[in-house]
């Protein structure tokens, strides 16, 4: 099948199941402008003949697999110049120490993260204004089809002063949304929007827009510029002294030994 008659295919059937014509054409230009833009295809995968635990466990082979083959022998790798463009930002934008976290809102090493390791560093160096993390977009859609969207999300909360906000609940929730058809995906996150009392109508129209999708692609790039394979990449550091590359998801000593050192030098 062709990329034009899946789309059109994939047109149909959201068409069907759903109450927003708006929702379902921004849903095709931002899904087909992400997978070609990654260079790959949505996985067209049937969740009704797959369990979750079967879906969640061949997810985290693959991106094990993925992650391994890249994996290099020491880490810490040599410092590195990274940029952090101008992407969400948590905690003080004037930290010495930057961390820019290539991430997939669908991926489960990425949420791990976010649940194991993140709240030690925002308690012990992000909450203290040592350091702040970047968050740059770089969803997997060959094996994540609601990655993309979710970028998406995020972003328009951003717009909104709450970017924060909707990564938690997004991470926080990965259970809920990651099995949805991505137009199910969609409505949840307009759901969530809510619940962070945004402003709905403008959220909405940021998501079935599209607009961010320019942004999602230079994150991509960048991320492959930077030799980024899997989720989630760290690079640790600043423009003076260079950034340290930190592969996967990294248990908090790991973050504390660069940190620290960076810190002191």
């Amino acid at each position: 099948m062709s990329f034009e008659d899946n789309e059109i295919k994939q047109d149909e059937n959201y068409q069907k199941k759903s109450k927003s014509n708006g929702l379902i054409i921004g849903l095709i230009v931002a899904v087909g402008a992400a997978a070609f833009f990654a260079g790959m295809y949505v996985s067209n995968m049937n969740s009704n003949q797959i369990s979750q635990e079967d879906l969640d466990d061949a997810i985290a082979k693959l991106e094990l697999k993925m992650l391994q083959n890249r994996l290099p022998t020491n880490q810490p790798s040599q410092p590195v110049k990274i940029s952090a463009d101008d992407d969400p930002v948590i905690g003080n934008p004037d930290a010495p120490i930057t961390i820019i976290e290539f991430s997939d809102f669908q991926c489960p090493f990425c949420a791990r993260f976010h649940v194991q390791t993140l709240p030690l560093l925002l308690e012990e160096y992000i909450d203290q204004g040592k350091v702040k993390l970047v968050f740059r977009d770089f969803p997997i859609q060959s094996i994540h089809p609601n990655a993309l969207p979710a970028s998406v999300a995020a972003e328009c909360a951003n717009e909104q002063g709450q970017f924060k906000a909707m990564h938690d609940i997004l991470f926080d929730n990965q259970n809920q949304w990651n099995n949805l058809e991505t137009v199910d995906a969609l409505s949840v996150f307009s759901q969530y929007a809510s619940q962070i009392q945004l402003e709905q109508e403008t959220f909405d129209e940021c998501l079935i827009s599209g607009k961010y999708i320019e942004e999602i692609r230079n994150d991509l790039d960048d991320g492959r510029s930077y030799d980024v394979t899997g989720t989630p990449g760290f690079f640790i550091g600043n423009d003076e002294i260079g950034y340290v590359e930190l592969k996967g998801a990294q248990p908090f000593e790991s973050f504390k030994k660069v940190i620290d050192a960076q810190l002191e030098a």
